[in-house]
């Protein structure tokens, strides 16, 4: 009898090891293959587009065209794209055009707002502007052109940290971060 409750009781065990243990294992193995999963989304996380162009117009007529050589839409913010070599031109209501040229830029396809980055140029009629850094806002309808800033028209050039101009008002600021600096104004007259 003895051996009989002995197989009984080993019969049980080894019938719930094999019951407990494999539902344990599986699950482990979904887990890990989740994280591997994860991992090949974070490697593929993005797409490329060449020859990207975006173009909007605000409630007065303004047109804002953006154009790039290639673009990478980030998976994980659907929302901005990521731009190489950029040409942007914006076409405001009875004023001039403005034509901005940059080798980066990152662009929010939501309110429109771009940012251009590294070798930054801006022109408008006679005024030519560059910079590394410039943070475009249609809806504030402001340029805020920073780093490395070189402002110059027919009559002079102005070396400064940043230059910020209202697109409505056509108000500009050019000034220096650091109160301790000055402006550096050279005249061609």
């Amino acid at each position: 009898m003895n051996k009989k409750i002995i197989t009984l009781i080993l019969t049980i065990l080894f019938v719930s090891v094999f019951l407990f243990f494999p539902s344990k294992f599986s699950e482990e193995t979904k887990v890990i293959k989740a994280e591997n999963n994860e991992k090949d989304n974070l490697s593929y996380s993005s797409s490329f587009i060449e020859n990207v162009m975006y173009e909007s117009q605000d409630t007065k007529g303004n047109k804002y065209i953006i154009r790039a050589s290639l673009g990478e839409i980030d998976y994980q913010n659907p929302n901005e794209i990521f731009l190489t070599d950029v040409l942007g031109i914006i076409n405001l209501v009875d004023k001039s055009n403005i034509m901005i040229k940059s080798d980066f830029g990152k662009y929010n396809i939501g309110n429109n707002d771009t940012i251009f980055s590294k070798n930054v140029k801006i022109e408008n009629s006679n005024d030519k502007i560059h910079g590394d850094y410039l943070d475009f806002s249609i809806v504030r309808n402001l340029m805020l052109l920073s780093k490395n800033v070189t402002y110059s028209n027919l009559s002079s050039m102005i070396k400064a940290d940043a230059v910020e101009i209202d697109l409505e008002t056509k108000k500009t600021k050019i000034f220096m971060y650091e109160d301790k600096k000055k402006v550096k104004i050279k005249s061609f007259n």
